[in-house]
């Protein structure tokens, strides 16, 4: 008989994303349903998923505080009648605040908790409830802030990335021209979005490239005019749930260090120039990037850096693809041995010892 489980999730794609994918490598074995806040509602396809809706309120203003805490007490007990109801068995959790009601609730009914960490630093939930974790997955044994005495409970896998980006790999992209993309991640990046395009201009004039680009709903068609006006064969789009297929067609990447899109151009082994969001919470998105940077899959370039250098990178690259290409090699060793097979059965094993 196939067993109950629940992904607790919400907020950022930093955090759904990752929940979508377990879902796929647990779903063909259990029945899965997702808690989400009602943020991270715009990340999932309604058609495919099973909701329940845990809007936990973030705790950070003092004045609210006894509101807050009302909310999430009534939240607790919202979810334990729904582990209880659903006959959960095991709960999932990709981090965050978002989480606290289901696994207080998990925690009451005594059930099997697993912690899911996709970056390079430990998320603050996720350390609260390392104690009450039976095991946690993360991408290397090397996580910042990661308490010596849990460190047995890591289970390291290959990142989380969606079964169809495997298949891209054997897709061939059928282009004449070096394409860049250039994404901001789930909360997109306005230092793209301003002196970027003029500088990608000045390379189109020495080398014929194609801009791929994210950007605002509000920019596209400013930035779609621009480029088109000059000649520079673009494709610029808002968040893209259909986001793979820009990745595929890529050549090198500019972008944000979110765990889940560094993790698809590895798989896909796509060199990338990261630049981590300054303002990311515990830096998580710098030791995102430098986790690459030392191995030598990827340039990271600091924000404040970003104007000053990016121009001569990117000239570098296309007048002497030497280093390039050795950082699309040491992409695939990286990933060597690295499928959805391999990832899925790992999980699965973990997770049915007990």
């Amino acid at each position: 008989m196939r067993e109950n489980f629940l992904i607790t999730t919400g907020g950022s794609g930093g955090h759904v994303i990752p929940a979508t994918i377990l879902y796929e490598h647990l779903s063909k074995d259990a029945n899965i349903i997702i808690s989400t806040d009602k943020r991270g509602l715009k990340y999932f396809d309604k058609n495919i998923y099973q909701f329940e809706i845990i809007n936990t309120p973030k705790i950070n203003n003092i004045f609210f505080l006894p509101i807050s805490l009302t909310i999430i007490l009534f939240l607790i007990f919202k979810s334990f009648f729904l582990l209880k109801n659903k006959r959960i068995k095991k709960i999932f959790s990709t981090g965050g605040y978002m989480s606290l009601p289901i696994i207080l609730a998990a925690k009451l009914l005594k059930l099997q908790i697993y912690l899911i960490e996709p970056n390079h630093v430990l998320g603050r939930a996720n350390r609260y409830f390392l104690n009450s974790c039976k095991n946690i997955f993360c991408y290397t044994k090397k996580i910042k802030n990661f308490p010596k005495i849990f460190q047995d409970k890591i289970v390291v896998i290959n990142p989380l990335v969606k079964e169809n980006i495997y298949k891209l790999n054997s897709l061939n992209k059928n282009k004449s021209k070096f394409t860049l993309l250039v994404v901001g991640g789930s909360q997109g990046a306005n230092i793209f979005d301003k002196n970027l395009k003029n500088i990608i201009l000045n390379i189109s004039k020495k080398i014929p490239i194609k801009i791929i680009q994210q950007t605002n709903k509000e920019n596209i068609t400013h930035l779609s005019n621009f480029y088109s006006k000059h000649n520079v064969e673009n494709k610029i789009f808002d968040f893209d749930k259909n986001f793979s297929t820009n990745i595929h067609q890529a050549d090198l990447c500019i972008t944000r260090a979110g765990a889940s899109t560094l993790a698809e151009l590895s798989v896909l082994n796509i060199p990338f120039i990261a630049v981590p969001l300054p303002t990311s919470r515990d830096n998580h998105q710098f030791e995102n990037a430098n986790f690459y940077n030392y191995n030598n899959c990827c340039w990271l370039i600091e924000q404040h850096q970003f104007e000053d250098k990016i121009e001569k990178i990117l000239e570098d690259i296309l007048n002497d693809k030497s280093n390039y290409l050795n950082k699309k090699e040491n992409l695939k060793k990286f990933n060597y041995q690295n499928t959805w097979i391999n990832v899925n059965q790992k999980i699965l094993e973990i997770i049915n010892e007990n």
